[in-house]
């Protein structure tokens, strides 16, 4: 006995002292689902489009790899009086923008955590990066954008692009003293520019990957071209399109900043009108996607911009968002939507057709 005390002791001490990755294998938390049946939108007898896919906030999605190893670490904590409350969990708190990459890793911005989650699917566990760069952690890190080797955090508060290797270890900053408020990122892989959307500024600044000042897009209006705080951005075959949130619209915009005769969206209190629009995001069959904040959806156009349907609505429900944030559409078209108040990261999957 004194043997199994000394061990869970070890184990408990060890666990509390590592602050390091959480590991185990990766799911995709679809115990919330209600039972016996899908979440399809729309509801049937129509033809369902999308259906519920899972949803991550952190910890949890994570089962341990070593079941005995997880027994005795619990025992040893029963055994030191601290009960299961008694450690918090590294979950997602505030989570902003989210985006992947070709590896299986899905990171994270939370504003609230001051940190990036890096959900790693193959490696097998969770990652937690708050160090901006040598000097500094995050504040308020909001918009992501990816290079093969880089990882681009913008952070509102400090007013710049901090980039990161894969790693999660800083190797630079951009647009320091030129950025007033930088939230949305996007990136054009093919010339190498990343687009911040300045937001107390009312335009686009276009930076090259060594954080030269290229191009400024647009100005405070509400003309074509114009921008009343922008916000998040998406980059989708070839174009940049940019939530205009203030003026109720997203805007669509060419590699070289010319404004596109295409535009989304519409001031008004309809269903598919545009109150607080945030996160942007396109999936391989050119499908819009739009993150209301304001009535708590997820709104899906054409790519001709018709409104096709909402999914969502206000709640804690599974598939309901309390002030959603940003959206983005993976290889496999999932889409998914930081859903920022009820702290969570939400999945679904297009099944296709028009």
């Amino acid at each position: 006995m004194r043997a199994l005390l000394a061990i869970g002791l070890v184990l408990l001490l060890a666990a509390c002292a590592s602050g390091g990755p959480v590991r185990g294998q990766l799911h995709y938390g679809m115990d919330d689902a209600p039972e016996g049946r899908r979440l399809l939108w729309p509801a049937e007898p129509e033809v369902p489009r999308y259906a519920y896919t899972g949803t991550l906030t952190g910890e949890p999605n994570f089962r341990s790899d070593n079941a005995a190893r997880g027994a005795l670490t619990r025992f040893g904590r029963w055994v030191a009086g601290l009960d299961e409350g008694g450690e918090a969990p590294t979950v997602l708190q505030r989570p902003a923008a989210v985006i992947g990459d070709d590896a299986g890793r899905l990171y994270v911005s939370d504003t609230s955590r001051q940190a990036v989650f890096v959900f790693d699917e193959k490696a097998g566990e969770l990652l937690l990066w708050d160090q901006a760069d040598g000097a500094r952690r995050f504040v308020s890190p909001s918009g992501l954008a990816l290079a093969a080797d880089r990882v681009f955090v913008a952070d509102a508060e400090l007013g710049a692009v901090f980039v990161l290797d894969r790693q999660g270890q800083p190797l630079a900053r951009i647009g320091a003293g030129l950025l007033q408020r930088p939230t949305g990122l996007a990136r054009d892989p093919v010339l190498g520019r990343l687009y911040v959307a300045d937001t107390y500024a009312h335009d686009i600044k276009v930076f090259s990957d060594a954080g030269e000042l290229l191009q400024v897009i647009g100005r405070r209006g509400d003309g074509d071209g114009e921008f009343n705080y922008p916000t998040y951005l998406a980059w989708a075959q070839g174009e940049l399109y940019v939530t205009d949130t203030l003026n109720n619209r997203i805007q669509v915009f060419a590699a070289d900043g010319q404004l596109l005769q295409r535009k989304l969206g519409s001031r008004g209190l309809f269903i598919g009108n545009l109150v607080r629009p945030k996160g942007v995001a396109v999936d391989g069959e050119g499908n819009v996607y739009v993150i209301e904040s304001y009535y708590d959806s997820l709104l899906v156009y054409s790519a001709q911009g018709e409104f096709l349907l909402p999914i969502g609505g206000t709640g804690t429900a599974t598939g309901r968002f309390y002030l959603p944030s940003g959206v983005w559409v993976d290889a496999r078209n999932r889409v998914h939507v930081a859903d920022m108040f009820n702290g969570r990261v939400v999945l679904f999957q297009f099944l296709g057709g028009g």
